[in-house]
């Protein structure tokens, strides 16, 4: 095996030895350590240690050049994309890992100061790179691509239910209450704080159809919003099923037929 096959083995395996799974959960930790930084250093009273901060976010930014850099080259060897650089380098992951570390590269080499709270911000996308060592994550992300026909067609009825729901209150409250219900698209303000059952206050019906109306809102926004929620916990529970069943298949320790490779019988 060629060095670049190991090392994109090392990184990529779905099975990794011991040093790679540490090497995996250090850099899933500089990446919470990432975002830890940038909360905290908000903090007026850590203003003193504004230098620590600037050294570590060199030190994380040099890290996570390296390992993108790696990757780069070791992408040669998957066979998932072609053994295309260029394919890996046009890939999610790969556009993430871009996005945590370019701000930072233009930072350093001396992007106008004024673009420099955007850039702190910015550093934020370095949490979407936990994906790549969250088993839970992957997960989450599988299942929304598997239910994403669903999830559309749910939020379309919602779509629908907004707008036939703020038409209707326009029509009852604007009378009333002219400068609060303007409009149907001011009206739709109030149909989503209702709908997701958040009821700001700053919009209420006060006749009684308002009212009514208002109240039957509510309880639909509850079955709107139960709908989805459920739709992905059951599909979350197969994902994760499917999960244990192909760590079972590829479980060392169970007995196969040495020609074709499955389980033998009575396993």
């Amino acid at each position: 095996m060629t060095l670049r096959a190991s090392v994109h083995l090392f990184l990529e395996g779905d099975q990794p030895s011991l040093p790679a799974k540490l090497c995996r959960m250090s850099l899933a930790a500089l990446i919470a350590a990432n975002v830890a930084a940038v909360v905290i250093e908000t903090v007026p009273s850590l203003a003193p240690y504004d230098g620590a901060f600037l050294w570590f976010e060199s030190f994380s930014l040099a890290v996570f050049t390296i390992e993108f850099l790696v990757r780069l080259w070791a992408a040669k060897e998957d066979p998932s994309i072609g053994h295309s650089r260029w394919r890996w380098l046009v890939s999610v992951p790969a556009l993430i890992d871009l996005a945590a570390i370019v701000p930072g590269l233009l930072a350093f080499l001396g992007l106008d100061l004024r673009l420099l709270r955007i850039v702190r911000l910015s550093r934020i996308v370095r949490l979407a790179k936990l994906g790549r060592y969250s088993l839970a994550v992957q997960t989450l992300g599988n299942v929304m691509r598997a239910k994403a026909p669903d999830l559309l067609s749910l939020l379309f009825l919602l779509l629908i239910l907004l707008v036939l729901v703020s038409t209707t209150m326009f029509y009852v409250e604007h009378e009333a209450q002219p400068a609060v219900f303007t409009s149907i698209p001011a009206t739709m303000w109030w149909g989503i704080v209702t709908l997701t059952t958040i009821g700001y206050g700053d919009m209420a019906p006060i006749t009684a159809a308002g009212r009514a109306l208002g109240g039957i809102v509510a309880v639909l926004g509850i079955i709107m919003f139960a709908l989805p929620a459920g739709l992905l916990g059951a599909a979350f529970v197969d994902e994760l099923a499917k999960a244990r069943a192909r760590a079972h298949h590829h479980d060392p320790a169970m007995p196969r037929c040495p020609h074709c490779g499955g389980e033998l019988p009575g396993h």
